[in-house]
């Protein structure tokens, strides 16, 4: 096992871990894995929690310090948000147009659509209140919630990432506006703490494997119970819309990444999907973007040749506000269950799904459900049931996993493409 590659390693885990969940569920031993094997998924998470702010926080600073003028910070970053917009626009594009030319939701029936509503409907009434929460709030409220009141307490909260990226972009800005020689100590001792942070990354990472068994024994039998067969009734009756789906996240990661790494990125797409495919599979497992940010960093600075001058700034920022996957599913998930609900979406309607679902995925956390919380106000914009989304909650899981995987191949061909038009990418030549 340890003379493998990482990728595999990890590919193994998740095969072993399905096996496990499928064959625990038919032998009656789901309560054995939800209470000895499902915690260990929960420990390795943790782990990759624990690290986060720290590695965004040290990473930006050191990033935004070796930029070394304020003017290229602003190019690049202004670069950087210009691409992420793009891509995301495009995304929600390409699932608006396969909704509507496939009509996935019409193929429900009325009694099951009945049925769901009232087997969701305490996870639907939670929900809609969390967004109602955020809909009660401001115009300006996304941008006051930026500014931290205390960086003490933002850095205890993964969910304020911003905050630990606002203050971490000003603390850096303002690092190489004082005179260097009062810069320097400090600039050393973030350099050298950044090392021990990606040297803490790697000590995680020899667990991945181990971890990603655990997560997805539990989720293979948290999803089965008793029955392995319910669960299967279960995709099969929404199999058509995560097919949907699917082909929109694919289309993303097999055309429109492709188009951009190839053409501006001027690398293969075999090389790039080979360099970053341990963080796919993590992204895949942990359905959480910022939970993944450690090991996709690490790929895209070794395995891609992306200077760190470039990771430590676009990939963090790109694990907050950069949701491709999650844009093109709450797209998708918007017009089926309006579909669903018998209701025809005019194109006005379908206009404000794609500027509600863009802004709606930069305020989105990078942690696992988010997706969700976020489409209930797109689909109170839109004038759609929030009971429909009642429809959607049984496949999200696993539609979670897809999109986040989309989403961290979204921040790595951001990077790649600025890399290059900065002329800072070296390609590397791996074995593996």
């Amino acid at each position: 096992m340890k003379n493998l590659a990482l990728h595999w390693q990890i590919l193994i885990g998740m095969a072993l871990g399905i096996a496990w969940g499928m064959f625990a569920s038919s032998m009656g031993l789901v309560n054995f894995t939800t209470d000895w094997i499902k915690p260990f998924g929960t420990i390795f998470i943790n782990l990759l929690k624990l690290i986060a702010v720290p590695l965004v926080l040290v990473s930006l600073i050191t990033g935004v310090t070796s930029l070394s003028d304020v003017s290229k910070l602003s190019r690049i970053g202004s670069k950087t948000i210009g691409i992420y917009l793009f891509t995301t626009v495009l995304a929600v594009v390409i699932g608006l147009l396969l909704v509507n030319i496939t009509e996935p939701g019409k193929a429900f029936s009325q009694e099951k659509r009945e049925e769901f509503k009232e087997q969701f409907a305490s996870t639907t009434s939670q929900r809609s209140s969390d967004a109602e929460q955020v809909q009660q709030q401001g115009p300006l409220q996304p941008l006051v919630d930026i500014v931290p009141a205390n960086i003490f307490s933002s850095l205890t909260d993964n969910g304020r990432m911003l905050q630990v990226i606002f203050f971490a972009l000003l603390f850096g800005i303002a690092l190489i506006m004082i005179p260097i020689d009062k810069a320097a100590p400090v600039n050393a001792f973030f350099e050298g703490v950044n090392l021990v942070i990606l040297k803490v990354v790697d000590i995680i990472m020899k667990a991945a494997p181990y971890g990603v068994f655990a997560l997805l024994s539990g989720l293979v039998v948290e999803f089965a119970g008793d029955d392995p067969g319910a669960a299967v009734e279960l995709l099969l009756v929404l199999g058509y819309y995560c097919i949907i789906v699917i082909i929109g996240l694919a289309i993303m990661i097999f055309i429109v990444y492709p188009a951009l790494v190839v053409t501006i990125g001027k690398t293969r797409y075999l090389d790039f999907f080979k360099g970053i495919f341990p963080a796919q599979m993590l992204a895949f497992s942990t359905s959480s973007s910022a939970a993944t940010l450690p090991v996709t960093m690490e790929r895209c600075e070794h395995n891609l040749g992306i200077n760190r001058e470039i990771t430590s700034f676009v990939l963090p920022l790109g694990a907050t506000i950069n949701m491709d996957g999650t844009s093109l599913y709450q797209a998708v998930a918007a017009v089926f269950i309006a579909q669903a609900y018998g209701m025809d979406l005019s194109l006005t309607t379908q206009i404000g799904i794609v500027l509600t679902a863009t802004l709606a995925s930069i305020g989105a956390a990078a942690v696992p459900g988010a997706g969700v919380v976020m489409l209930v106000i797109v689909l109170q914009q839109a004038g759609i049931p929030i009971e429909g989304i009642a429809l959607i909650l049984a496949p999200d899981r696993i539609l979670d996993m897809l999109r986040t995987t989309v989403n961290i191949t979204g921040d790595s061909t951001v990077a790649m493409m600025v890399a290059r038009t900065e002329g800072q990418h070296v390609p590397v030549q791996h074995p593996d």
